[in-house]
């Protein structure tokens, strides 16, 4: 990527979260992810070039220090830091604007720093045998998997609903959502066969911002609220028939819409379980309690007599392994927090001795490693539990930010 070239006519919109927003090159398979703050800042940088350089390689570091080692390495693509021009940053700013969804333009992308996180465009995945028929990419958030058990949680529908489907109720009640999904994460990580596939369903149903396809680069489905090019179910069956014209599930000859769908959901729940492994060992989340959600439509009988786990490599266990590390709950974190901040009010100097803002190294991750099971109540306990968080918003955030790319192509013919 040549950055004295850099022209906002090669980059195209690619989403955005709370935090960032991406960008993607029309030929180059490389994405840039920008940072975004406060509309009420526009006028005036939150923070100097210095500083979001910094962030940015915060994260970076983060990525390859501590969630490598947590998810592995082939789960993980950390990217590099680089500066791009400012007239290039601020002409892609106003030509993509008009794409943004209106929800997120409460927030506006940095103009200032230049700053951005290159990484490889994943949407469009490369395969060692090349076909007439663009790959496919699809993109979820799974959301956090398990109900929590901390001591710290005081309401007893913590312990029942998932957070997930809580805030269904509530995004729907605030105008965010105009539909309720009836996806339920616990469903997807059961390991189940039966409830992945439900789970996948009901997002294929109601996308919302948790699911989208990608076809060739190009962002074919996902929430239609975000964006009225986006197919309907009936339209995108039609996108998936190509990829699944030779399977086995067929009514002489006839590929019906049902099994071009039942064939794309199996697909994906055998990736979503795959291992690499002959011999699959089996995740425990600690009691049946923990994995099933009352808002799920799945009853509890069909759910308890259909058992099973994770095998312990997939990417969905590596994930729930990593999400049940939050031990505590907002609850439990957020005396801890205040803990931290009282500390550095008193002692402004101690936050580069604490490295509460990095370096995110091999020494960070030996220290968070090391941190007692049980709160001691020194300081050293709260920064280890909280410092995380100024990577990931929080660490139930751990539970929540989390994006799976699956790639898939035709397979061969007859």
């Amino acid at each position: 990527m040549e950055l004295d070239k850099m022209d906002e006519n090669d980059w195209n919109y690619h989403g955005e979260g709370n935090k960032s927003l991406v960008v993607s090159h029309v030929q180059n398979s490389r994405v840039l992810r920008l940072l975004k703050y406060s509309a009420e800042d526009c006028e005036n940088a939150p923070q100097t070039t210095e500083q979001a350089f910094r962030q940015i390689q915060d994260i970076v570091d983060f990525s390859n220090n501590v969630m490598s080692s947590l998810l592995g390495e082939r789960f993980i693509h950390s990217g590099e830091v680089v500066k791009l021009p400012l007239e290039f940053v601020r002409q892609l700013s106003i030509k993509v604007q008009h794409q943004r969804p209106g929800w997120r333009c409460d927030k506006v992308m940095d103009i200032y720093s230049g700053c951005a996180l290159c990484l490889p465009n994943l949407t469009f995945p490369s395969f060692q045998h090349s076909t007439h028929t663009p790959p496919l990419c699809i993109e979820i958030k799974p959301k956090c998997g398990f109900l929590p058990s901390s001591r710290h949680v005081s309401k007893d529908i913590k312990t029942k609903v998932c957070r997930f489907c809580m805030h269904q109720h509530y995004k729907v009640a605030s105008g965010k959502w105009k539909r309720e999904s009836q996806y339920c994460p616990l469903d997807l990580f059961s390991g189940n066969k039966q409830r992945m596939y439900f789970a996948i369903k009901h997002l294929i149903e109601e996308p919302q911002n948790n699911f989208k396809i990608f076809k060739g680069g190009q962002c074919i489905y996902g929430d239609k609220e975000s964006s009225g090019d986006f197919l309907d179910v009936s339209s995108l069956l039609q996108h998936l028939r190509p990829y699944f014209l030779y399977g086995n599930s067929r009514i002489n000859g006839h590929l019906t819409n049902k099994t071009v769908l039942n064939d794309f959901i199996q697909v994906l729940v055998n990736a979503l379980l795959s291992s690499g492994e002959e011999r699959e060992e089996q995740v425990e989340r600690g009691g049946e309690g923990r994995s099933i959600c009352e808002a799920s439509l799945l009853t509890r009988e069909l759910i308890r007599n259909s058992a099973q786990s994770l095998p312990r490599d997939c990417v969905l266990a590596r994930i729930l392994q990593t999400q049940m590390l939050d031990n505590l709950d907002i609850e439990g974190l957020f005396p801890l927090y205040n803990r931290v901040q009282r500390h550095l009010e008193n002692f402004p100097k101690e936050r580069s001795a604490l490295q509460m803002d990095g370096p995110y190294d091999e020494a960070f991750l030996e220290k968070l490693h090391k941190c007692p099971a049980d709160d001691d109540g020194s300081i050293e306990y709260a920064v280890a539990k909280c410092v995380p968080s100024k990577e990931t918003g929080s660490v139930p955030l751990l539970q929540t930010s989390w994006l799976l790319l699956l790639g898939v192509h035709p397979g061969p013919g007859p």
